[in-house]
């Protein structure tokens, strides 16, 4: 193991006590995600997201993303998950949106989830893993860390088919996230929509659909609780953002998207 990638795992150790003892101690462990991010700034985002800065501006990971911009067609890229987002505003509209206060506070809860979750994973452990293999594998397990974070809920829920749903449905967002991070060269397009797919998905919460329980943010989509092949739901919604992820990637090559001297 390279330097880097034991400092990146280390560190991706610590934010995830952060996030689940945290997560756990401010919430509880019996309040729903919809319930946690409107009652006030959830301080533990803060922490996770202030704590992987730090390292990164410490260990000088200039790579990760967050120095560089995006032109008009990068942006273009976000297409399809746009279209959900702004599907569920509708829907979340149509319903009756809460106050602009309690939106306001969703908003900045949702922005500091997708900072740090977006420099955690597709910043510091995908350029990481991009260091010491080759590229397919470093998207594979960036993925499935990035899923297998959402099944810690388990032990908050105690529900494990419910978390192993969800932690599918967070591997397969991950697939799209890492597509705009590796197809603009820049964090911010994961980051910005990652953000408003959560915003989205809590602003119909609110407005009348109770949500997944737990500490930890739901990414792929905090439904509401269904029973037999409904229960699937979170999977099928999200697949399509996956299978657009795997057709942006389908040309990438490490000699396009090199990692860089190993270090």
């Amino acid at each position: 193991m390279n330097r880097r990638l034991g400092v990146a795992l280390a560190a991706f150790v610590v934010w995830t006590a952060i996030t689940v003892i945290g997560g756990h101690l401010t919430t509880g462990g019996d309040m729903t995600l919809v319930q946690a991010v409107q009652r006030g700034i959830g301080w533990t985002w803060v922490a996770a997201a202030s704590f992987i800065l730090a390292v990164v501006l410490w260990q000088g990971w200039r790579d990760v993303g967050l120095d560089r911009g995006t032109d008009a067609r990068g942006w273009g890229l976000a297409w399809l998950p746009m279209i959900y987002i702004a599907g569920g505003l509708a829907l979340a509209t149509a319903i009756g949106l809460p106050p602009v206060t309690v939106l306001f506070v969703i908003l900045v809860n949702t922005l500091l989830v997708g900072f740090s979750e977006e420099l955690m994973f597709r910043g510091a452990i995908l350029q990481a893993f991009r260091h010491a293999t080759s590229l397919w594998p470093a998207i594979l397990l960036t993925s499935v860390a990035f899923g297998a974070i959402h099944s810690l809920n388990v032990f908050v829920t105690g529900d494990l088919k419910g978390a192993l749903i969800q932690s599918s449905a967070a591997f397969l967002s991950g697939l799209m996230f890492i597509a705009l991070r590796l197809r603009t060269g820049s964090l911010w397009p994961p980051i910005v929509v990652h953000a408003l797919w959560d915003f989205a998905t809590f602003a119909l919460g609110a407005a009348g659909h109770d949500s997944a329980h737990g500490s930890l943010p739901a990414e792929a989509a905090a439904l509401p609780a269904a029973s037999g092949p409904t229960e699937l739901l979170p999977l099928l919604i999200v697949l399509p953002n996956a299978l657009y992820g795997m057709w942006l990637m389908r040309n990438l090559s490490r000699e396009r998207f090199g990692a860089g001297n190993r270090t």
